[in-house]
């Protein structure tokens, strides 16, 4: 008798409910992670119930990575990782902190790193796709992701890490100077890390600090600013857990962003802005174009600072109708006399089969720049 192992159950029903666990799914005081977009935080704040739930296996598998490298720089160097710090108003949990050798030479030896840094550093780590690490490479940290980090490294700077459990002996040594803060960004893809760092400014600092406040006077989420352009604009709003609730619900066929058009005012607007923008780009389009044609021809390579490649130019699919019917006769199949390459598509599929194509060598498609920013040593 034969016994038929069952089947593996997928681990991504876990792997969700495990995420909806985390304190940080949980937590409905407002977190520095939190303040990548106004209205955003405003629902938060206001205790207002996700409207959205979506796909997170993208997140979850950045969350894995993320908690396997901070384990291996805590046991490998002695750094200390996921430190809550708070106040009255924000709290946060700080992904890695390497404290300078006098704050260390504080602590009990245990919690000591093995080698301090030169200036105390609140780094945090993030998992990017390959369809934003160009962009990653080109302009670092967004906005958003300096103020967050900024948040907790001034959270730092003036309280000190929170006095919980887990954590007394760090929080006895009060408030700690905070030299710089550090982005690592890390490739999903590739494993491809990339490293900014920026010196901790009190004065920018305040200004994320004025950005919560101006949050937190909001009577209602809706009178704050939507950050973002909205689903199908942005992958923070398309992945927003409020994003109906901010949204809401366009007519049919019509995108989300039309619900900000209220009366024929708005519309003038709206359209006089349209044109103007068009007026601008014109330019800058013709010139982009004289660009490409004067590299057209140039080997592919790296030149300077970029490196270029060339996609396209392979032959076209065309339906290969000859092939289609000796098919047809091949399964038994009635061929129509005058061949409709659209029905016969159909029958193909219903049955299973796949579709030949033949290469038209007249017919090429599009070829595309690319250009890539390197990473400089």
């Amino acid at each position: 008798m034969t016994i038929m192992a069952e089947r593996p159950v997928s681990l991504w029903p876990a792997a969700h409910a495990a995420d909806a666990r985390r304190p940080r799914s949980q937590q409905t005081k407002i977190g520095a992670s939190d303040t990548v977009c106004a209205r955003r935080a405003g629902y938060l704040l206001h205790g207002r119930t996700p409207t959205d739930g979506g796909e997170k296996r993208k997140a979850i598998l950045g969350t894995w990575l993320h908690d396997g490298m901070l384990s291996a720089a805590r046991e490998e160097f002695g750094w200390l990782i996921e430190r809550r710090v708070e106040d009255d108003t924000i709290r946060g949990h700080i992904d890695a902190v390497q404290l300078d050798g006098p704050t260390a030479l504080r602590l009990p030896k245990r919690l000591r790193p093995s080698l301090p840094a030169e200036e105390t550093t609140v780094e945090d780590v993030k998992t990017k796709s390959t369809y934003q690490w160009d962009n990653i490479l080109r302009y670092g940290a967004s906005e958003a992701e300096i103020r967050q980090v900024l948040l907790y490294a001034d959270l730092l700077h003036s309280e000190g890490f929170a006095d919980i459990e887990g954590q007394r002996q760090l929080a006895r040594i009060g408030p700690v100077n905070v030299g710089r803060i550090r982005f690592r960004f890390i490739n999903r893809d590739s494993g491809d890390d990339h490293v900014q760092e920026i010196a901790f400014s009190a004065e920018r600092a305040r200004g994320a600090r004025w950005w919560v406040q101006q949050v937190r006077s909001a009577a209602s989420p809706e009178e704050l600013p939507r950050t973002f352009p909205g689903p199908g604009l942005s992958a923070v709003c398309d992945h927003c857990p409020f994003k109906t609730a901010c949204w809401g619900s366009a007519a049919a066929g019509r995108r989300p962003q039309s619900i900000l058009i209220h009366d024929d005012e708005d519309r003038a607007k709206t359209l006089a802005e349209y044109v103007e923008v068009s007026e601008q780009m014109k330019p800058l389009k013709d010139r982009l174009k004289f660009l490409r044609a004067k590299l057209d021809g140039s080997e592919p390579g790296v030149y300077g600072n970029n490196a270029l490649s060339w996609s396209g130019g392979n032959p076209t699919k065309v339906d290969d109708v000859d092939a289609m019917v000796a098919l047809y006769r091949r399964a038994g199949l009635e061929a129509p006399m005058a061949p409709d390459a659209a029905a016969m598509k159909v029958q193909l599929k219903a049955a299973n089969i796949p579709v030949p194509v033949q290469l038209d060598h007249d017919r090429l498609t599009s070829v595309g720049i690319n250009v890539t920013v390197r990473k400089k040593p």
